[in-house]
């Protein structure tokens, strides 16, 4: 049978219905009298008239067009698509979980708290903080919430004037981002030759305005920071506080912590280090710690353990406030805890050190075809370029299409913005050599094709159900409904 790319609007004939329903002996009601006329539509809602069996055929001819952790290899640079243990879904469906409501007394879930305070405690150890708050709904979410408590910090102190944060340029653009809407000055910071923290810029740059630096560490190169301490000690003796964006958390657990190298906030991607979901909009968490300084302006309510049993206590005037609904994205909070509790110490520690091992690993296979900007050991991703391939027309954007046709989703492409053609690759702990070899025969192949048939990357990919799309048009013209 034809497979078609048709809307689901464009099925649609008049007439046609997908349910059967036994007739109503329930009186009619005018509804428009019981309703305000502003919330009464004009014309009947434009859905869709198909057939249930058409509409089983629309949806799972369009999930077979998916792909995912389960589907093949996902080697999305400073994404970390780890796979996702079904465990974590096995819990997160248990009753005691999946089926209480946030108005419940405490006293009938208590479980639940009890889960979200053991988890906020673990998250403490592995991270080096004080205190943790789970309620931010997603990374950049967590990240907002760190800065709005740099920002009460500050006031509380009496230091208004302190509005910069600082950046460097390999960061996250979520770290910008998400400073602006705080409401602080951006001011970014150079990368040494070697991929680094310029320790010079970032002395000439802080003053009695400095509020922040937020770092990752490792880098977005995959690096890791090695001058951190003196990065520390530049922010903290100009007033300021050190943030750490914990996207590459998983190259570091049980070998150190943030808290270890002098950060004060941290934020945390649960879908990243710890095995929830990916979401795809959501729902996601992205939990923050802090040093004890910092605790009195953490979100509320907070998960509290007294002598009756777990609370939630609004009783912190300092803080910032609530910043989610009830009790943040439980389900994914479960998840998190899952693979906490499943993995232990020793296990997040080899989870590390075979994030880091397969990283290096299949840099070594690919650097005698591609450009390495930073030629040494990395942590859990590492970055190549693309240049070499340009002198024969053809560009990362065309390697990565072609990777479609060989099974594998692309990697992150064109970022970080410092390396020109950017392909920046993180395979996780969670493949095997195998993958890894068949994986770099792959890239290694396509730069073949790059120097004797140009034409076979640039046209690419072949073999996708869509092949290429006018993705400037797609950016610019935005069409959301039919």
């Amino acid at each position: 049978m034809r497979k078609t790319k048709n809307v689901i609007f464009e099925l649609s004939r008049p007439g046609r219905i997908g349910y059967s329903l036994p007739k109503s002996d329930v009186p009619k009601t005018d509804f428009k009298a019981k309703l305000p006329e502003h919330l009464v539509r004009k014309q009947p809602a434009e859905l869709p008239e198909i057939s249930e069996l058409q509409l089983m055929r629309h949806y799972t001819n369009l999930s077979q067009d998916n792909f995912g952790v389960e589907n093949g290899f996902y080697p999305l640079g400073s994404c970390t698509m780890k796979y996702n243990p079904k465990i974590n879904e096995v819990t997160a469906r248990l009753d005691g979980f999946a089926n209480i409501h946030p108005y419940q007394p405490l006293e009938t879930v208590q479980g639940a708290l009890q889960l979200m305070h053991e988890l906020q405690e673990n998250l403490a150890v592995i991270t080096g903080m004080d205190g943790v708050s789970l309620q931010p709904a997603a990374g950049a979410h967590g990240e907002w919430t760190g800065l709005m408590m740099v920002r009460a910090y500050h006031e509380k102190n009496g230091d208004l004037q302190r509005t910069k944060v600082f950046v460097p340029d390999s960061a996250h653009g979520t770290n910008p981002s998400s400073a602006h809407i705080a409401g602080f000055d951006v001011v970014s910071i150079p990368s040494t030759a070697e991929g680094l923290v310029d320790l010079e810029a970032l002395r000439n740059a802080v003053d009695d305005q400095t509020a922040a630096l937020m770092l990752t560490n490792p880098n977005t190169l995959g690096l890791f920071e090695r001058d951190i301490v003196q990065i520390a000690e530049i922010i903290h003796g100009a007033g300021g506080l050190l943030y750490y964006d914990g996207a590459n958390l998983n190259a570091i657990l049980s070998k150190t912590t943030p808290g270890t190298m002098g950060f004060d906030i941290v934020h945390l991607n649960l879908h990243k280090t710890f095995s929830t979901p990916h979401g795809g909009g959501g729902p996601g968490a992205g939990p923050v710690g802090v040093k004890a300084f910092l605790k009195e302006f953490l979100p509320i309510p907070r998960v509290e353990m007294t002598e009756a049993g777990y609370v939630l206590n609004s009783n912190h005037p300092a803080s910032i406030g609530p910043v989610k609904g009830y009790y943040g994205n439980f389900g994914v909070l479960v998840r998190a805890y899952t693979y906490i509790r499943t993995m232990g110490p020793v296990g997040l520690r080899k989870v590390s050190e075979s994030a880091v091992l397969h990283a290096n690993y299949l840099r070594k296979l690919l650097e005698n075809d591609f450009d390495t900007p930073y030629p040494v050991i990395c942590k859990h991703e590492f970055v190549l370029s693309g240049n070499r391939q340009k002198k024969f027309g053809v560009r990362t954007l065309d390697m990565a299409k072609r990777l479609l046709d060989y099974g594998y989703y692309a990697p992150t492409v064109y970022f970080p913005l410092i390396v020109e053609e950017a392909l920046m690759i993180e395979p996780t702990e969670t493949e095997s050599k195998e993958t890894l070899d068949d994986f770099a025969n792959a890239l290694i192949a396509i730069a073949r094709e790059a120097a004797e048939s140009p034409e076979t990357v640039t046209q690419a990919p072949h073999h996708t159900s869509v092949r290429r799309l006018d993705e400037v048009r797609a950016a610019r013209v935005i069409k959301v409904k039919y």
